[in-house]
């Protein structure tokens, strides 16, 4: 048996991630420890993992629900969102690495605590930053790429958050530049606390290290695998779908209806833009279709039409096979796991990686790429009549579904990670 510390970002995507890892490792018999973020207490251990957890800043006086720590830090930059990609990395982007490095800096002396006190056999870390503390501690170092794909940068794919086509490399440049220019500062100084901390110097402009073992989530039918080639440690993970989510039996309501079934969820930080979430409502009950709805955090302010059902978590995983069509935010976990079942998608992009992946399915024919605040009602209808409509699309992506499935990406990310566990101990995995 191995000891297995993952350490994950706080948002519910990473976190879901290693959930489904981490629950494949545990039924083998190994002991998986989240050292994750404190407002996930009592949420890991009800899934029979061990928690070991770090506050990313000074604890709150009252008890905050899971990943509330960014769904605060979303809500007060919202504004920002409706900005462009290139205008976004000094109002939205570069904030999220300033917060994103304030937690690091605090939580440093708890994580060495941490890692001294569970002594894991492997480490692994779903997360955008880096952390001395996991580098310093001579066990094999795992990073999972969960968040999106071109974190992974390369000179012949788009730059990381631009959100822009790979088939028109014209203002690839300028991205760089203006990222250069808003980060060059902040990624100077973290480096050089990096360093201090006893962990190796960063890439250039980089805020994470690559691992001995690296993975990274992301179907092969959207992969960037011909225009940036990656090494030996490199491994694709098609998909990473949990199997932790609880059982979802569809409405009556909804049952008994006609129309296509649609699921809609801007995620669990989205979903926090309550005018944006009922602008897209409201133009769905125009509609023949049913609608299942994700409503997140603020759901008691959110106002569903006669053809939705919803609540403010939903088995994302149970439900998305039900559906005949997704429309999602784009962030990588419910992009990766749409096409896990083989469904087409509408996307609706507001920060980060969400406009890389938006851009990606949309340049790939699999789904629809929407301005998020600037759509027209017909626009959102008409791509809605158009994807539900193409027959031979759906049964394309249907069939990479399967595909997907059977390269089960769950139980290859546990088989990686147990050998690298076992060249930490110097014996086969349990």
């Amino acid at each position: 048996m191995a000891t297995i510390l993952f350490v994950p970002e706080s948002a519910y995507g990473p976190t879901n991630n290693c959930i489904g890892i981490g629950d494949i490792l545990r039924r083998r018999g190994h002991r998986v420890v989240f050292a994750a973020e404190a407002s996930w207490k009592g949420k890991l251990t009800a899934l029979g993992f061990e928690e070991d957890l770090v506050d990313l800043a000074p604890p709150a006086e009252e008890e905050q629900d899971a990943g509330q720590f960014w769904k605060d830090f979303i809500r007060d930059t919202a504004p920002e969102y409706r900005k462009s990609t290139l205008e976004q990395l000094e109002t939205v982007t570069k904030p999220i690495w300033d917060a994103l490095i304030d937690g690091v800096k605090y939580c440093e002396p708890r994580l060495k605590e941490i890692v001294e006190r569970v002594k894991p056999d492997v480490i692994v870390e779903d997360n955008v930053i880096t952390f001395p503390a996991l580098l310093t501690a001579g066990r094999p170092f795992v990073r999972i790429v969960s968040c999106n794909p071109l974190e992974v940068k390369g000179e012949s794919v788009a730059p990381v958050f631009s959100g822009l086509p790979a088939a028109d490399r014209s203002e690839w440049e300028a991205f760089r530049a203006e990222y250069d220019r808003t980060h060059r500062e902040i990624w100077t100084a973290f480096n050089e606390w990096v360093v201090e901390q006893g962990a190796p110097a960063l890439p250039d402009l980089e805020f994470i290290h690559e691992g001995d073992l690296n993975l990274y989530v992301f179907p092969e039918i959207a992969d960037y695998t011909g225009d940036r080639p990656l090494g030996p440690t490199w491994h694709r993970l098609d998909s990473s779908v949990r199997e932790t989510d609880e059982e979802f039996e569809l409405p009556a309501s909804l049952a008994d209806g006609a129309g296509a079934l649609v699921y809609f969820s801007l995620g669990s930080l989205g979903s926090a833009d309550v005018e944006l979430m009922q602008r897209v409502i409201d133009v769905l009950g125009t509609t023949p279709h049913r609608y299942i709805v994700s409503k997140g955090p603020l759901h008691e302010e959110i106002k569903l039409a006669g053809n939705m059902w919803g609540a403010e978590f939903v088995p994302q995983t149970k439900i998305i096979p039900l559906v005949d069509l997704v429309i999602t935010h784009g962030g990588n976990n419910t992009t990766t796991e749409a096409l896990h079942f083989g469904k087409p998608m509408i996307l609706l992009p507001l920060f980060w990686d969400q406009y890389d992946n938006a851009q990606r399915i949309d340049e790939l024919g699999y789904g629809v790429r929407l301005s998020t605040y600037t759509f027209a009602d017909e626009e959102l209808v008409g791509a809605l009549d158009r994807l539900l409509g193409d027959t031979a699309l759906r049964a394309r992506l249907a069939e990479a579904g399967e595909a997907i499935r059977r390269r089960d990406g769950l139980r290859k990310a546990a088989d990686l990670i147990e050998v690298a566990a076992a060249s930490s101990t110097g014996s086969t995995s349990a």
